[in-house]
């Protein structure tokens, strides 16, 4: 009997990265685990590997409710939720416009907000709801106001949701990523150019390396599922980049 046999857990965002090894490993270890995400091709490959994938926008209202009575349909009720899905935002200060400000925000706060009060009347007493935050809402990073603003909120929200939702036996943390190989920048930049960036990064790090989406799902699944006496919290892994 797997570690989480008869859990049920549902995934934003995890089609790819960090969310679909969330997945992996719950599914992995007897959970029921739906996942969302946005693309399809990424979804038909997650639904072969067992996972049940619907496509949705946590942006979107409809999108919301209709992922809400999805749920509800497959699961009934709901002992985790992993808030994970989001953008990536770089860009200097004086070039920021609003139409950029807005996307950040309305995916990586609005959409979190909004998508867990929506699942609010699925989560069973006892339930874990695990954010991705990001190492960023620590540091000043350049070209990243934006992006980082939005992670400090949702640390934030993790705080408010932790304290406004344990009368109903909810607990609410966060997993704070630092440099992770998910594979998705070799889509996009030359293999050597990636190759260097991690080299770079992989000298900040006390650990020296770069970390794998394996290990942020660990952390996650900790928090949603193990760390019964742990709420409010932040859970950074990062190879101590922001520690040491």
């Amino acid at each position: 009997m797997g570690k989480y046999e008869g859990k049920r857990a549902l995934v934003t965002g995890g089609s790819e990265g960090i969310g679909l090894s969330i997945a992996r490993l719950l599914a992995a270890e007897g959970a029921q685990v739906m996942i969302t995400g946005r693309k399809e091709a990424a979804l038909e490959k997650a639904r072969n590997e067992g996972l049940l994938a619907v496509r949705s926008d946590a942006t979107s209202q409809a999108d919301r409710d209709a992922l809400a009575g999805k749920a509800e349909e497959a699961f009934g009720r709901l002992d985790a939720v992993f808030l994970n899905s989001g953008v990536s935002s770089q860009a200097p200060f004086d070039a920021v416009t609003e139409d950029m400000y807005d996307t950040v925000f309305t995916a990586n706060t609005k959409g979190p907000y909004f998508t867990l009060q929506r699942l609010l009347p699925l989560l069973a007493e006892g339930s874990g709801v695990v954010l991705t935050t990001s190492i960023a809402n620590e540091l000043g990073l350049p070209d990243h106001s934006v992006y980082s603003a939005s992670k400090a909120a949702l640390r934030s929200m993790a705080r408010s949701w932790a304290r406004e939702l344990q009368p109903r036996g909810v607990r609410v943390n966060a997993v704070s990523p630092g440099p992770i190989d998910t594979g998705i920048l070799y889509k996009s930049l030359p293999a050597e150019v990636v190759d260097a960036m991690r080299e770079e990064f992989a000298a900040l790090i006390p650990m020296r390396r770069v970390g794998i989406p394996e290990e942020v799902a660990r952390a996650a699944a900790f928090l949603a599922f193990d760390a019964t006496f742990t709420t409010g919290a932040e859970l950074t892994v990062d190879g101590g980049g922001t520690q040491l």
